[in-house]
């Protein structure tokens, strides 16, 4: 696949929306855990996982981004 600048700049917006709504939803989630709010303990590991995944996405993500400026550039 040709990579064009807009790719890069998609893929760029979608890893920084990433990081920013899974953080964003990681500091909410420590406040409730700091409250004491009751949930089993499958709902806080399981929260936790799915932000460490979509975390490690963002960063793949990241990484094409700055894959797709550098084949732009060169080309």
């Amino acid at each position: 696949m040709k990579f064009e600048r807009k790719h890069a700049w998609l893929l760029l917006v979608v890893a920084l929306w990433n990081v920013l709504i899974w953080l964003t939803f990681a500091k909410n989630l420590s406040a409730a855990h700091s409250r004491g709010e009751s949930h089993p303990t499958g709902y806080w590991v399981a929260h936790t996982i799915l932000i460490v995944v979509d975390l490690v996405i963002a960063g793949v993500l990241g990484a094409l981004a700055a894959k797709a400026f550098r084949a732009t550039r060169s080309s």
